[in-house]
């Protein structure tokens, strides 16, 4: 039997199941063939529960995984082993910047194990009193790390002295790795005529003001690669998802409440062996006993069935008003992204030094520790303020890593009030070969890049194309680039980029990653297709029925080992309770040059193919001479399918499924192209 996008995606038995189950009684008529039908059914049924559910146990999984490696790291999702972990660190005192660069890999990765498994875990499972755990354990790592980076850096500016270069007479040093690098100035001799600091085989330095380079100061230029100064984003709580869930309407159109939805112990599942075993019981009793298990079953189905539902409507949803009112000069998070780290810029007094006595090396340990410069200072009654204190001229090299389509924002943390700011920043000139990005800067604290969240927004067009059994490749075209994305059973692989019809190599090329993971990495890299729930506040948008949009990805991730589906220009057209897409059937491994595609048009419960083309003149929604109308694009495109390609649709894994469904979902082509 041919299974159904609901049962595919983990959804129960959907209005396809019961349509092809009155087909085959319409038919044949006999009894025993609507039993025969049921039971296979239920056995998909119990089968696909059983899938779902391993599913929703990947955290344990990966629990008992990081057991057996028994590698000394703590589970960061249990609190008392991530609380032990930051105590100990805590007390552990003189750690050379080195070593800190060392323990602060394995923070990191604590740190992305923590995220990920906020994002995730469905948001049924998601427990409130987990996600305060989870989101408080990150902020202790995060504001661990750089208070150990700070210390790090005191114990290696009291040796500046030590440390000094032969010809300038003044400590540089230059501490790089994956995650970090630290470029450091002490200023020993003070001499007013050395206001230009570059750092060695390096174009990033300062120009300072006279009344810095005769102070006792050291200049600090730390960059982070990851972003640790922007606030986390909420995730959703137990409430919410309780509301959400006691909102799902059903099939029948009716709100089902948590007590009817609750679900069964997991020894009331049907067990597909079990079930075709032959039992010397009356056939009477071996029948009913079956039906109470299937109903059971049943009403497990119904309930993940309503919850996957509602979470995948939540990927897709508009917010109805912004999250906040941003005043000026405020960068609104929701319309930029930060790219390329944190740059934390620092003018900072410098620390008594190390001196030589009797064969010893002493130092003056201050107990209030590493001590920012003011600057401009307070009292400023000796000085012409105009001229004095002018804004210092910054040079930074921009992560090699990362793109930016337009030339790079600069803007800075403003600390008391917990944003980014654009004022206070002048003169920004950006090298795009070099990399290099200049400014004037009046204060110094953190300062970051940002880039338009949506200048990829909306797509000029899209293709989804088989490859193989579970494996297809997922093109999204822009204005500035054209992203292909290689999706292989539950992994995504970014396959090329192109940029002004030139590839561009990226370091995230070939590398096999679950969807969210992949999700992340790309708009870490500035290759956000990923429109969130704001998104519409800023992208002109077809705005498609989030309900309509939700089931034809799900149509289209059932169908994708078989059917290729592409961008139609009557999309925008068409109102928003009905899509338009192309889909043609390509049965083999190769790609055809010169397709011929048909027009389809879903509405959420009925599907057909258009009469016109791509290249009619007028739009119209008449219906193709020979074709009828159909429920769903499953069984329209069933009717046309050859026998090799419904092969490959009923052989498609339900991991790959989900994984194709997730990534459609996430990009919303239909309401962003």
């Amino acid at each position: 039997m041919l299974e159904s996008t609901s049962d595919k995606l983990g959804g129960g038995t959907s209005s396809c199941d019961r349509m092809w189950t009155m087909e085959v009684q319409v038919t044949n008529g006999r009894k025993d063939r609507k039993r025969v039908s049921r039971t296979r059914d239920r056995r998909r049924e119990s089968s696909q529960l059983q899938e779902i559910k391993q599913e929703a146990t990947r955290g344990s999984l990966k629990r008992w995984k990081h057991y057996i490696q028994c590698d000394g790291s703590p589970d960061p999702s249990i609190a008392q082993e991530i609380n032990t972990f930051i105590s100990l660190w805590k007390e552990e005192t003189n750690q050379t910047f080195m070593e800190v660069v060392e323990k602060s890999k394995l923070v990191l990765r604590l740190i992305e194990k923590l995220k990920l498994i906020l994002m995730e875990t469905p948001p049924f499972d998601l427990q409130e009193q987990n996600v305060i755990q989870y989101q408080g354990s990150i902020l202790q790592l995060q504001e661990l790390l750089h208070l150990k980076f700070n210390k790090a850096t005191e114990i290696l500016l009291r040796q500046a002295s030590t440390l000094a270069d032969l010809d300038s007479g003044n400590m540089e040093k230059v501490i790089q790795d994956e995650n970090v690098t630290l470029y450091v100035w002490a200023n020993l001799k003070k001499n007013p005529r050395y206001k230009s600091i570059k750092f060695a085989g390096t174009q990033i330095g300062f120009e300072i003001p006279k009344i810095l380079a005769t102070s006792d100061i050291a200049l600090q230029l730390l960059h982070t690669h990851y972003d640790h100064v922007s606030p986390l984003k909420l995730v959703r709580t137990e409430q919410e998802n309780n509301f959400l869930m006691t909102e799902t309407v059903t099939d029948e159109g009716t709100k089902t409440t948590e007590e009817e939805c609750k679900p069964q112990e997991s020894g009331s599942l049907i067990n597909s062996e079990d079930e075709i075993k032959v039992e010397d019981q009356d056939v009477t009793e071996t029948s009913d006993k079956k039906d109470s298990e299937a109903e059971k079953g049943e009403l497990e189905m119904r309930l993940l069935s309503e919850l996957i539902s509602a979470a995948q409507l939540y990927l897709i949803e508009n917010t109805t008003e912004k999250p906040f009112i941003y005043e000026d000069n405020e960068v609104d998070l929701c319309q930029f992204t930060t790219l390329g780290g944190v740059y934390h810029l620092d003018i900072l007094e410098l620390p008594p030094q190390y001196k030589p006595v009797n064969g010893w090396m002493i130092v003056q340990i201050l107990q209030e520790g590493l001590q920012k410069f003011t600057y401009p200072p307070e009292t400023v009654e000796d000085f012409d303020t105009e001229n004095a204190f002018p804004p210092i001229e910054v040079t930074l090299k921009v992560h090699e890593n990362v793109i930016f389509f337009e030339d790079p924002k600069v803007v800075r943390w403003d600390a008391e009030g917990k944003r980014w700011r654009t004022d206070g920043i002048s003169n920004v000139s950006y090298d795009a070969e070099a990399r290099l990005i200049s400014f004037s800067l009046e204060t110094f604290g953190p300062v970051t890049l940002i880039q338009d969240s949506h200048v990829n927004m909306p797509f000029l067009s899209w293709e989804l194309k088989p490859l193989e059994i579970n494996n297809v490749l997922l093109i999204v075209t822009t204005l500035f680039t054209e992203i292909q994305i290689q999706i292989k059973e539950n992994l995504c692989m970014l396959i090329s980029i192109k940029i002004k019809d030139k590839e561009h190599v990226s370091n995230l090329e070939g590398k096999w990653m679950s969807p969210i993971s992949f999700i992340f990495a790309l708009k870490e890299a500035g290759l956000n297709i990923f429109p969130s729930g704001h998104s519409h506040f800023y992208v002109v948008t077809n705005n498609k029925n989030p309900s309509v949009e939700m089931r034809a990805y799900r149509q289209m991730a059932l169908l994708s080992s078989a059917f290729a589906f592409g961008w139609s220009k009557w999309n925008i057209v068409c109102n928003t309770t009905k899509v338009i897409f192309k889909a043609r059937e390509q049965p083999t491994e190769e790609l055809i040059e010169n397709p011929k595609w048909v027009l389809l048009m879903f509405s959420g419960d009925r599907a057909q193919r258009l009469k016109m083309d791509e290249n009619s003149n007028s739009y119209s929604e008449a219906l193709k001479e020979g074709t009828e109308f159909h429920s769903t694009l499953y069984h329209m495109l069933k009717d046309v399918a050859s026998r090799e390609a419904m092969e490959k649709i009923n052989n498609s894994n339900s991991l790959f499924i989900d994984s194709v469904c997730h990534m459609l979902l996430s990009i919303r082509f239909l309401s962003y192209s």
